[in-house]
């Protein structure tokens, strides 16, 4: 089912959602998920290790393709999601780009709040599972202009030395150039795509659906007694 048209929560026993937040490489997804004041689930750090035999080649190149959801550990992310739904707690690596290896790991706890995001480049590949799981509040691609992310994704790469510079520039121009396919690709896996402030509104909705986690009442001793027949 396409995203706009179902609705963002429907009742289960989970008390916790998720909203998956994807887009482009540089689209704005980390500082976007930063505004909401909501847990966020970084996806980017369920890569696999760059001496991993299974990672994908960018064809006719010997680059590493690292925007092939080959190159990312799906099972691992909706283990953390499913897990985050059910107990408000999980474990997550902990991912260094820049030497393309896990490099520690770390306890990431929500508590009992009732809605967290998980971003990254490869949410949409996972929001026919997350359904199916019944943990998925909604879906979004945040899109722009193809020029404006990839001078935001090479400021913030170079900035964070994530990789050489004529790799970051071959990767730039290549990403630039298929911009608005992923943003189709990703739509047509289930993610609503649109701006930062459309975005911020629907994440502002799903909040308010999901209902508020609340103890259990007592039982009183009557209540306990007739029960109990």
């Amino acid at each position: 089912m396409h995203a706009p048209d179902w609705c963002p929560v429907s009742p289960q026993s989970n008390p916790t959602r998720v909203v998956l937040l994807a887009g482009p490489s540089g689209s704005g997804k980390s500082s976007l998920a930063a505004l909401t004041g909501l847990p966020v689930l970084r996806l980017d750090d369920f890569y696999k290790e760059g001496d991993d035999p299974t990672l994908p080649l960018v064809p006719g190149s010997t680059d590493i393709d690292w925007d092939s959801a080959r190159s990312w550990d799906e099972d691992a992310a909706i283990a953390s999601i499913v897990e985050l739904c059910r107990t408000g707690r999980t474990t997550v690596p902990v991912y260094s780009i820049a030497t393309s290896s896990r490099v520690d790991t770390e306890a990431f706890d929500i508590g009992r709040t009732p809605l967290f995001l998980a971003e990254g480049i490869f949410a949409a590949d996972i929001v026919a599972r997350c359904q199916e799981l019944g943990v998925l509040a909604d879906a979004l691609c945040l899109r722009g202009r193809p020029s404006t992310t990839f001078r935001r994704r090479l400021l913030r790469d170079l900035r964070e030395g994530r990789k050489s510079v004529p790799f970051l520039l071959r990767r730039g121009w290549r990403l630039m150039r298929a911009e608005r396919a992923i943003v189709s690709r990703q739509t047509a896996l289930g993610a609503y795509p649109c701006g930062k402030a459309e975005a911020l509104g629907r994440i502002s909705a799903a909040d308010t659906a999901v209902p508020a986690v609340t103890a259990e009442p007592p039982v009183s001793a009557d209540a306990s007694t007739t029960s109990r027949h």
